[in-house]
């Protein structure tokens, strides 16, 4: 059973002044570690910063209010087939009674956009 869906969108500038203004701190206090190697070792690491912050948006809101305070908690993450999900640790886990959560990304010149599912064991 769908218990919740989100849908965020970020200007892929927006992050980028983030990052060129507060650098390291923005980054740590968002994103993962994971995250931010994946992302930097990109060409455009703008747009794949703002899909994984769309994406943690997305799922805040899919999450019915779920009281998530640390962005980072929220990891987004790929697997070998290059199919994003997300992966939740900290506080965030603690709260986890979702049997899937389902996400999709992505992103072009200007904005990035992600869209979250969750699903509730019945």
């Amino acid at each position: 059973m769908i218990s919740g869906i989100g849908v965020d969108i970020v200007e892929n500038k927006r992050i980028q002044f983030a990052v060129e203004r507060y650098g390291e701190r923005f980054l740590k206090r968002v994103f993962t570690d994971n995250e931010i190697k994946y992302c930097m070792e990109k060409f455009k690491s703008y747009p794949c910063l703002a899909a994984r912050f769309a994406a943690k948006e997305a799922f805040i809101k899919a999450s019915n209010g779920l009281n998530i305070s640390h962005l980072h908690d929220i990891e987004v993450l790929r697997n070998v087939q290059g199919k994003p999900s997300i992966n939740l640790l900290g506080r965030a886990k603690e709260f986890m009674t979702f049997s899937n959560i389902h996400l999709s990304i992505t992103h072009e010149k200007e904005y990035s956009v992600a869209m979250v599912v969750i699903e509730q064991a019945i």
